[in-house]
């Protein structure tokens, strides 16, 4: 079974900006909530940290989007390269 790249990339972008974004929102509205996964997060997306304000959900939300993409794109890869690998050894 062929995966394609391009809609694996997309999904996970848009699941993983979407994470970042109802978390952010959330956190506007009720501060203690997700404030240690926000935390976690500005470590590796800078600017994105707890301060609950819409400029920085959004920036966290565009970090999700290519951070998801890239990681798509790389899972898509790999399992196309092992997927062909255990099909030449399967013959």
């Amino acid at each position: 079974m062929r995966v394609s790249l391009k809609a694996l990339a997309l999904s996970s972008a848009v699941l993983w900006g979407l994470v970042m974004l109802m978390v952010g929102l959330v956190h506007i509205a009720v501060p203690s909530y997700g404030a240690d996964f926000l935390r976690m997060m500005s470590s590796v997306y800078p600017g994105a940290d707890t301060a609950p304000t819409l400029s920085r959900v959004l920036l966290g939300t565009a970090y999700g989007l290519i951070d998801g993409a890239i990681a798509g794109c790389i899972f898509g890869l790999l399992y196309g390269a092992f997927s062909h690998s255990r099909t030449a050894l399967s013959k």
